[in-house]
């Protein structure tokens, strides 16, 4: 049995269903850049004088929205938040569909190791976030650049979408270990995105209230934010280093919980 390709067949509909909704997602949020760029800097003294609470939510941040760039920084929040979601129920729903398809003792008494099993499950699904990546990534180039009057923008957008598959590997990983650790399948879903949720609401009482700047590295929607991406440099490398090392320890919990797992069929 070829789980690796098992797995991308199982989730070939899914993927292009996300991609349609991206596609539509970076079109549509680009057109809109169209009638604002006319406003001129009136665009941004209008978010200025919104409610903090609403520029935190909006992830405006210290973005120039006059700039094709700085506009699309404000749609990338979006399109995170869409692609983590993706990534999140992916990873989720990597062990626990077997449970609930009633497929799991057909695949566990195959004559390869669980090691083997997660490892397939876990290359199929990086490679289905690696696609959805590029689909945005090629959406979100051509469609800035039809706006664009000025310099190209195509290496700021290839920084953020940088960010954003650090972020998408985050959401799978973390979401694997989720599932693989809890017994009732049905619970992993709602544990995955019950964290993703929690996490960027308190993205937003981060910016909210500066006293509680120091959790900026408990939650994931503050390691790759598109005004620090595009203003500060690109990548911090203590992010990185962090952002691995929930990888990795993700994975290892993953690794370890599925090999010890008992059926629930």
């Amino acid at each position: 049995m070829n789980i690796f390709n098992r797995e991308m067949r199982a989730n070939r509909k899914s993927l292009i269903i996300w991609c349609v909704g991206i596609l539509f997602i970076v079109g549509s949020g680009m057109a809109k850049y169209a009638a604002l760029s006319n406003t001129g800097d009136s665009i941004n003294k209008l978010m200025a004088d919104m409610p903090a609470s609403l520029q935190a939510l909006m992830g405006i941040g210290s973005l120039d929205l006059a700039t094709v760039d700085g506009y699309f920084g404000l749609l990338y929040l979006y399109l995170v938040i869409m692609a983590s979601i993706h990534a999140a129920m992916l990873g989720a729903t990597m062990i626990s569909k077997e449970e609930r398809d009633k497929t799991a003792e057909f695949l566990f008494v195959k004559p390869i190791s669980r090691t083997t099993v997660i490892t397939a499950k876990l290359g199929a699904s990086i490679v289905i976030v690696i696609v959805f990546n590029l689909v945005t990534l090629l959406s979100s180039i051509v469609s800035v650049d039809f706006y664009n009057t000025g310099d190209s923008v195509s290496a700021e957008v290839a920084l953020l979408m940088g960010g954003m598959f650090m972020m998408q590997l985050l959401f799978l990983f973390l979401s694997a270990a989720v599932a693989a650790f809890v017994k009732k399948p049905k619970l992993s879903i709602p544990i995955s995105t019950g964290i993703l949720l929690v996490t960027f609401i308190m993205s937003v009482g981060i910016d909210l209230k500066s006293n509680l700047k120091d959790l900026k590295y408990v939650t994931p929607f503050k390691y790759y934010e598109a005004q620090n991406l595009l203003h500060d440099g690109g990548f911090d490398g203590k992010i990185i280093v962090i952002s691995l090392l929930i990888m990795i320890g993700s994975i290892l919990t993953t690794y370890v919980f599925y090999r010890k797992r008992d059926l629930h069929i």
